[in-house]
């Protein structure tokens, strides 16, 4: 019989609560200090990849650390530079930065297979990751370590596509002129700042321009109310990915936080049904 799948009950609510606020561990990269909390287990290792400003304290990544505890299986969240409690300037950051900071997390912390699963700009990580991943297995012939992507609300290009034509000219030319955009955050007291090193780097890790390969079977859990990525967006990416192993779950009234107890539901019934699909008597555990 397979694990019961956990629920946001009054007693998961109190292990999110405990994971968040238990002391994290660091992993030095020298020139910044990458946070990380892990739970060792039965492979393959779990990993949460956050979003845009977000942190490994967040509702969605702890009800995933929940989900494992209860299947004994491993399990690694963490922050990038400049997110949470990692160290680093985030004006500093960009996406092959922080896409190096997962990978730099991965090869440190978890032996074996993983599954990765990105939120926002952490599924844009987790694809840029597996794809690199699937064309060293080709090149290689060895098999690639990523089993498994689980994506919600992804958002891969989103600084070309989504981010640079909803600024009007003006915010564009102060981006250019100064380097740098102050704006308001929806989810935050503090504003959020976008550099040009952030809208030009971005252009060197575009995904949708092509296909995209990741020789495993893909999740993509995505609401059609999201006012930030819409559902279109994430067809274009379900048409791009390689593979007959792609599903997409569209919730009608979804946002893009995806943090409703319903919304983490779906999360879990989506990670039971690919653990079950990949196996999880495959190798991999937490350093």
């Amino acid at each position: 019989m397979r694990p019961a799948i956990p629920t946001i009950d009054r007693c998961a609510t109190g292990l999110l609560l405990m994971n968040a606020e238990s002391k994290p561990q660091f992993l030095d990269r020298q020139t910044h200090q990458l946070a990380f909390h892990g739970l060792k287990g039965s492979g393959p290792t779990l990993v949460w990849l956050g979003g845009f400003r977000s942190d490994m304290d967040g509702t969605k990544a702890l009800a995933l650390e929940a989900f494992a505890r209860q299947r004994q299986q491993a399990c690694l969240r963490f922050d990038y530079a400049g997110h949470g409690k990692s160290t680093g300037a985030f004006t500093d950051g960009t996406i092959s930065s922080w896409a190096d900071d997962a990978q730099a997390m991965i090869n440190a912390k978890a032996a074996g297979e993983v599954v990765l699963i990105g939120s926002s700009m952490g599924g844009w990580i987790a694809l840029l990751l597996a794809r690199d991943a699937a064309l060293r297995a080709k090149q290689t012939n060895v098999p690639s370590p990523i089993k498994g992507l689980v994506l919600l609300a992804p958002a891969p290009d989103f600084t070309q596509t989504l981010m640079w034509p909803r600024f009007t000219e003006d915010q564009r030319q102060t981006i250019l002129s100064t380097g740098q955009l102050s704006q308001p955050s929806p989810y935050d007291d503090e504003p959020t700042i976008i550099t040009h090193a952030l809208i030009e780097d971005g252009k060197q890790n575009l995904v949708l321009d092509g296909t995209i390969e990741t020789q495993c079977p893909v999740r993509i859990i995505q609401g059609v109310a999201d006012p930030d990525v819409p559902h279109t967006h994430a067809l274009k990416l379900f048409d791009a990915l390689v593979g007959e192993n792609v599903q997409m779950t569209l919730i009608k009234d979804g946002d893009h936080r995806l943090s409703r107890p319903e919304d983490i539901e779906v999360l879990n019934r989506t990670l039971e049904a690919l653990m079950h699909n990949i196996g999880t008597t495959a190798g991999g555990t937490l350093l």
